[in-house]
């Protein structure tokens, strides 16, 4: 894939990984594949150093280096993708997953959780089902003599 057809991996409307930062590394893909199974290179690696990328602000690079910190080896992040027969849609996976992973590392924090109390409304309907629920158990019981 030419950088002329695509100048760049879109993560979303903010920001653009240029193809310049990309690099790619092909292997022989285990699983099916016929005859070509071992003369084609259709396992792709997606290359991609989030700490020496020049599009992402201080604060998105301190983000994405955080929340991905288990998948990076020295800042380098490596998307593969092998399920596909074909290098070309291998590509087009890996592109897309890379994609989805840097744009969920760069979402924000979803805000904390204001603590509630249940109303009193809510109280007395739970403790009225926990007495009606006593009184159909104690039916059940055998009677005693």
């Amino acid at each position: 894939m030419p950088a002329a057809h695509r100048p760049g991996l879109r993560v979303d409307q903010g920001l653009t990984i240029p193809e310049s930062e990309l690099s790619w590394r092909f292997s022989r893909s285990s699983g099916p594949g016929g005859q070509g199974v071992n003369t084609a290179d259709s396992r792709v690696e997606l290359v991609w150093n989030a700490a020496g990328s020049a599009v992402l602000t201080p604060i998105q690079r301190e983000r994405l280096l955080e929340r991905l910190s288990g998948r990076l080896v020295d800042g380098v992040l490596t998307i593969a993708a092998s399920e596909h027969r074909e290098q070309l849609r291998n590509r087009t996976a890996a592109r897309a997953r890379l994609a989805a992973v840097v744009a969920d590392a760069l979402r924000p924090p979803s805000p904390s959780r204001r603590p509630t109390k249940p109303s009193r409304g809510a109280r007395e309907r739970r403790l009225e089902a926990k007495k009606r629920r006593t009184d159909v158990k104690r039916l059940r019981r055998p009677p005693h003599d």
